[in-house]
């Protein structure tokens, strides 16, 4: 298990990157990181583990050689267990991982996706605490926007190029509310005129 490979999970804003160990058909162990640390955290605990599972230690956005958000975005945690889910979408070979975490985000996760979690290992951990707004339907409504999220971005097509008229009509049809006056108005500053239409 000394000899890993690179891998690259496309984001919106570019990759996450991460380091894989071990057969790509043994059980999924996703490795998360600490704060400020990156997938290299794993380089001397991995090659003493069993030789049969997959291990893949992943750089957080931002972090190793992840690709950084956009200038000006936070990295706020939800964020984090988005890109964990991202990347477990993308790794997936069974419905439940292997969990063996360094990081503050991984309790977060196991409330939300709590099916995708086959076994956890907490190294430094603080353990499974939740915020008092923590609450059953504050848990559903946060896994539904990383899930709607994810469902969005993987539908994400090129857009349309529409003449100025089919523009305004598409425009009025999704806003019942808006005159075609209005309309027109919002669209001077909101639509974009190309070659293509």
């Amino acid at each position: 298990l000394g000899m890993f490979s690179e891998l690259k999970f496309p984001v919106p804003w570019g990759h996450v990157a991460a380091k894989a160990w071990g057969p790509s058909e043994g059980h999924p162990v996703l490795c998360l990181h600490g704060w400020l640390d990156n997938a290299n955290t794993f380089d001397k605990l991995i090659p003493l583990l069993p030789r049969d599972c997959y291990y893949v230690a992943m750089d957080f956005s931002g972090h190793g050689l992840s690709s950084h958000r956009p200038a000006g975005s936070p990295y706020h945690f939800l964020d984090y267990v988005t890109d964990v889910r991202r990347v477990a979408a993308d790794i997936t070979q069974c419905s439940a991982f292997l969990f063996l975490s360094h990081c503050f985000i991984f309790p977060q996760f196991c409330f939300l996706y709590p099916e995708m979690v086959d076994k956890l290992i907490l190294l430094e951990n603080l353990g499974f605490l939740l915020a008092p707004e923590d609450t059953e339907e504050c848990l559903k409504s946060k896994r539904m926007v990383i899930d709607r999220l994810l469902s969005l971005e993987a539908k994400q097509q090129t857009p349309k190029a529409r003449s100025p008229e089919a523009a305004l009509q598409r425009l009025l049809e999704a806003n019942r509310h808006l005159t075609a006056e209005g309309g027109a108005i919002l669209l001077q500053r909101g639509a974009t005129e190309t070659p293509a239409g």
